[in-house]
């Protein structure tokens, strides 16, 4: 489900803020609907964190308008790659925010992933827009970057959904007005993408990847994530006919590939499943 987001960037005739506008509005709402049913509560009762949720929420918005305005300037596949970069910006704003010593395989795996990235610019120019594209992308991902770093302080105290709700609703809120001077007119085909984008490949997999935790370790789940640049890459070929350059499917080899093995290495045997944990997960 996350690999598919990125395509709704080239099926959705609108530009990429009122994708995303249309997007956390729908995700929103759904996420509200879900909690309601389940009798969550909405109340954050600490002043410090919800002002830090709407910020993290202003954070969302840029990092899904980046993503999706990346895709339009380049590709699907250059858009997801870029985008998966994200844990070159955690590596070094973990240690500040939480004052960690840098580790050395932390730094090996940030290089690593800068010369994927590089790996994909065709050209140092800011007349082509696959460079234009690779830009938007990792500001997309450096949003992401910040936006991890400080939820990970947020899943002490509340549920992932109760975060997402405050994240997306504030992301919609911010997003309104620049949505509205856009004056577009979406089709009914339009609103029906939106509605699948931030219902399905939004709340949806989100809910699914926050309840996976309750069952696999962390590590395990971050490398099914770390997937969705295959997937995506995978999507585009088969839906949109794009198909990736030399260039960028070493690239997205390299990123993964550190990506999935720095978060092994991070938790020595942390694939394997209990085995009252594996009983629930059947």
């Amino acid at each position: 489900m996350f690999g598919l987001a990125g395509l709704f960037a080239r099926w959705v005739q609108l530009p990429a803020i009122s994708i995303t506008f249309g997007r956390v509005l729908f995700s929103s709402a759904a996420l509200a609907l879900f909690m309601f049913v389940r009798k969550e509560s909405f109340i954050i009762a600490d002043r410090r964190d919800l002002r830090r949720l709407v910020c993290a929420g202003v954070i969302l918005a840029l990092h899904w308008w980046s993503f999706l305005r990346s895709i339009q300037l380049s590709t699907v596949a250059i858009g997801t790659i870029t985008f998966s970069s994200f844990p070159l910006f955690v590596t070094f704003l973990e240690p500040l925010v939480f004052h960690q010593r840098l580790k050395p395989r932390s730094l090996v795996s940030a290089v690593l992933i800068l010369a994927g990235v590089m790996i994909t610019i065709p050209s140092f120019s800011f007349a082509d827009s696959a460079f234009a594209g690779i830009l938007t992308g990792m500001v997309s991902a450096a949003a992401y970057a910040v936006l991890a770093v400080m939820n990970k302080g947020f899943a002490e105290k509340y549920s992932g959904t109760l975060t997402a709700f405050y994240e997306q609703a504030t992301a919609a809120a911010v997003l309104l007005p620049f949505a509205a001077v856009q004056r577009m007119r979406p089709s009914v085909a339009d609103i029906g993408l939106l509605l699948l984008l931030g219902v399905v490949t939004t709340a949806l997999a989100h809910t699914l990847f926050i309840s996976s935790l309750k069952y696999l370790p962390a590590q395990l789940a971050g490398v099914c994530s770390s997937m969705e640049t295959v997937y995506g890459i995978l999507f585009a070929l088969l839906f949109l006919g794009e198909i990736p350059s030399v260039r960028e499917i070493a690239g997205a080899a390299i990123i993964v590939g550190t990506v999935a093995a720095a978060q092994i290495l991070e938790a020595p045997g942390s694939d394997r499943i209990t085995e009252r944990n594996k009983k629930n997960a059947y």
